[in-house]
């Protein structure tokens, strides 16, 4: 072997890269990663069950490569069990069990990208082990374009969104943030799926008269006609959404905000609907602490007040928001002109042109959108000033 390729094969399979060999044969493990280590970051084990411990406290891993007849769990179930807890990983095979049936089960079952029979060249492993890291590159890179993309696209709607309805979006702002908070205090799953369905919970209140949303926000009571309006909302808001890919569960999440804790106290196996039911309770919790909150209810009146409907509320969820610490934040209010709001800023009462119209909710977060809205009315038909804001900052730790 002469430098010149050594230093192509090194370039073609690129070292940041994890590879995991699964194999109860020693002498194989040993001879692969002979070839391998000079080329990639490879690990091994030798059963199913220590694979599965290294993936979950050494992973993520590019690439698996699995032998087939294993003892306790052959290779088949093995790599159903990465798909399963790390779908992103590409999952090879390398057996001596070259039959039709090992082959077609492997493919439907567990997915594989390559399957190789043993002895294998060394030539061939290592084109095969380029191709799956190849494979795990353009996985990754297509989901976080489609990331960007989705969470690029939610924002732009979010933001026009909050121009046509303010009151409703700049509750969506503060619940997103709550939601946010007693997701991570649980270790919830799926928590981007959480804080988006919050972000676009009211969306369906575009349906919504802003005379009736103001009322309810107010805390004035609605009439029948107008109660059966608002709780149209959740709905209106899962159909508009639930064209657009990768937001089914969002939507769903939205359309189920409005439903009792004691409707599902039981959660499903199945883990989608488990995340759409437990979307959907903490939205119905964070949406009516919101609630107390802007009519003026502290953070212990507010808890003691859902606590009194325990039919109601998920109490798992509810301890959570109970105890959730106030950041260590010092408030600083202010009364500014619109030339000097800048982004980060938090509106404390609503802002009105001077013929009356609502322009920015109390309770926003100024955004680089609200801020050229703001100075687009007062350079025209004007802005009621001064404006009176919070500034949040940062404590110094004692």
């Amino acid at each position: 072997m002469n430098g010149g390729n050594y230093a192509e094969r090194k370039k073609r399979i690129p070292m940041s890269k994890k590879v995991l060999l699964v194999d109860d044969e020693p002498n194989v493990l040993s001879a692969v990663k002979r070839q391998l280590r000079k080329k990639i970051d490879i690990s091994t084990a030798e059963s199913g069950r220590e694979a599965l411990s290294i993936i979950k406290n050494k992973g993520p891993f590019a690439v698996i490569i699995s032998d087939m007849r294993m003892p306790e769990m052959d290779g088949i179930e093995l790599l159903k069990k990465v798909k399963k807890a790390a779908p992103e990983t590409v999952r090879m095979m390398l057996t001596g069990n070259a039959d039709q049936q090992t082959a077609i089960d492997a493919v439907n079952q567990g997915s594989i990208f390559r399957f190789m029979t043993k002895p294998c060249a060394p030539e061939l492993l290592e084109k095969s082990v380029a191709a799956g890291l190849e494979q795990h590159r353009l996985i990754t890179a297509e989901k976080e374009l489609l990331n960007k993309t989705l969470n690029g696209t939610i924002k732009v709607l979010t933001e026009i969104l909050s121009l046509v309805n303010p009151a409703a979006f700049s509750r969506a702002y503060r619940i997103k943030n709550l939601v946010r908070e007693i997701a991570k205090k649980l270790n919830l799953p799926n928590l981007w799926q959480y804080q988006i369905a919050a972000l676009l919970s009211q969306i369906g209140c575009i349906t919504v008269p802003s005379d009736t949303l103001n009322k309810m926000y107010d805390g004035i009571g609605l009439t029948s006609a107008e109660e059966e309006m608002f709780k149209s909302h959740p709905a209106a808001g899962a159909k508009l959404l639930g064209t657009i890919p990768r937001l089914g569960n969002i939507s769903r999440i939205i359309e189920e905000q409005q439903q009792p804790y004691k409707k599902f106290a039981v959660l499903p196996h199945d883990p989608n609907e488990e995340t759409v039911i437990v979307g959907g309770q903490l939205l119905h919790l964070a949406v009516d602490y919101d609630q107390l909150l802007f009519i003026g209810y502290s953070h212990e009146k507010a808890c003691k007040t859902l606590e009194q409907r325990p039919r109601e509320y998920n109490p798992d969820l509810l301890a959570a928001l109970k105890g959730i610490e106030a950041a260590k934040m010092e408030c600083v209010t202010k009364r500014v002109r619109v030339m000097e709001l800048h982004s980060g800023m938090t509106v404390n009462q609503n802002v009105l042109t001077k013929n009356g119209i609502l322009i920015v909710a109390k309770g926003q977060e100024v955004s680089y959108t609200v801020i050229q809205r703001l100075r687009n009315f007062a350079g025209t038909i004007g802005v009621v000033e001064p404006i009176e804001v919070t500034i949040f900052q940062k404590q110094e730790e004692s």
